[in-house]
């Protein structure tokens, strides 16, 4: 269990507080409530380029790194569909730096024809290295469009394409930067040996004058029913075939997302999974193999990954995996192996709490999808789960016609 404290201010930004005083350092998240799914189908990669805007220096900090690194401490931040974190952790005394770095930024961002020039370089090449120059590293641009037609899913987190962020004026920048990074639409998180009383009244200092924003209101489109099984190939320079197996799945906060979520663990969670067991180690079907889910705000997937292994067709390798996921359909789950995964996810939740930096990222994640509290309650939701449950949930969701099958064949075959 996490105790927290939490507080609004007036310009609405939600503050968190959790005292950890086994510990010297203090963690502060900054998550704001933008993603990729929040940019415009021809202005993509936005998101995603304000990751690396940030730290191009605000009004008063005008090198973000510096202070930082002088007061002992490290930083980072990511992009997903839904959200932007931003977080550092540093020694509790220096707590100030960090909150006066954040506020800066979130006031007076500087935003320059050099930084987005400098900055949008280095997305670009980014996209080029991992998107178009690595094995596999467009599979998630080939999965959004089969999966999604009309929902800001359909494109991946560093964009569509790299020209739209080479064709962007710096207009378009500024005026996302003051759609979506204000107070109101963010939450600030600290985590570690901190007083309550005295830490609000340190944020309340640098992030009060801050003035609240206008937020776009979001109209998320609707993905209609899929109606039938999709299929693509890829011939591209890769050194090894490789399947992709998508199914769409509840959002994150639907209640059907926690049967799901335990029956990708079944099927590939490690050595003893389904899986890796059969198609792997028995049938030798596979040289690797994986399943996860995207864990989406909104309807997200679920999906299926591997290999060939030597001498096997994608043909047999993909009727090995379909066989696989029609007996989960059709066969519940015995209690034992369910219960080995609910103790194996409980574990795991305790020990993400013994790090502050873990607290202050979920704490985060957890007010902005729906309320910090969750944090303390989805392990309950997670064993209250039953066999029936996941079998309803494998006939749900491993269907032919909920489904899209992404192959990559290496040109020389």
């Amino acid at each position: 269990m996490v105790s927290f404290t939490r507080h609004i201010l007036d310009n609405g930004l939600r503050v968190i507080i959790h005292e950890d005083h086994s510990t010297p350092l203090v963690a502060v998240n900054t998550q704001y409530f933008v993603g990729s799914r929040d940019e415009q189908p021809d202005k993509t990669g936005f998101a995603h380029l304000f990751e690396h805007l940030m730290f191009a220096g605000s009004k008063n900090a005008p090198e973000f790194d510096d202070p930082l690194q002088r007061s002992g401490g490290e930083n980072n931040a990511y992009t997903t569909n839904d959200y932007t974190t931003f977080y550092e952790i540093l020694p509790a005394e220096n707590l100030e730096t960090a909150l006066w770095l954040e506020s800066d930024r979130m006031l007076a961002l500087s935003i320059t024809k050099k930084s987005f020039e400098v900055q949008r370089k280095v997305v670009i090449e980014e996209f080029k290295e991992t998107c178009l120059n690595e094995p596999y590293g467009d599979a998630w641009h080939h999965m959004s469009e089969l999966m999604y037609k009309v929902h800001p899913y359909r494109w991946p987190v560093i964009g569509l394409t790299p020209e739209h962020l080479e064709n962007a004026v710096l207009d378009d920048v500024k005026n996302f930067y003051r759609h979506w990074y204000s107070p109101n639409n963010a939450v600030l998180v600290i985590c570690g040996k901190v007083n309550t009383a005295e830490t609000l009244e340190m944020v309340k200092k640098w992030f009060g004058p801050i003035p609240p924003r206008d937020t776009p209101v979001r109209k998320m489109p609707v993905e209609p029913k899929q109606k039938g099984a999709k299929f693509r190939e890829v011939r591209a320079d890769v050194p090894l075939p490789a399947i992709f197996l998508c199914f769409r799945s509840p959002a994150r906060g639907h209640k059907d997302f926690y049967a799901l979520d335990l029956l990708s663990d079944v099927l590939a969670q490690g050595n003893s999974s389904r899986l890796y067991r059969r198609l792997l180690k028995e049938q030798r079907l596979f040289s690797s193999i994986d399943a996860y889910l995207t864990a989406n705000f909104d309807p997200g997937l679920i999906v299926l990954e591997g290999k060939p292994a030597d001498g096997v067709s994608v043909e047999n390798a993909i009727e090995g995996l379909w066989k696989e996921l029609d007996a989960l359909s059709n066969e519940a789950i015995e209690e034992r192996e369910l219960l080995k995964i609910q103790h194996r996810f409980e574990s795991t939740v305790v020990f993400s709490e013994t790090s502050v930096l873990n607290k202050a990222q979920n704490l985060a994640y957890y007010e902005i999808l729906s309320r910090a509290e969750w944090m303390n309650e989805e392990v309950d939701a997670y064993l209250e789960v039953t066999p029936a449950d996941m079998q309803r949930m494998a006939k749900e969701t491993f269907r032919k016609d909920n489904s899209a099958t992404l192959v990559y064949v290496p040109e020389s075959k």
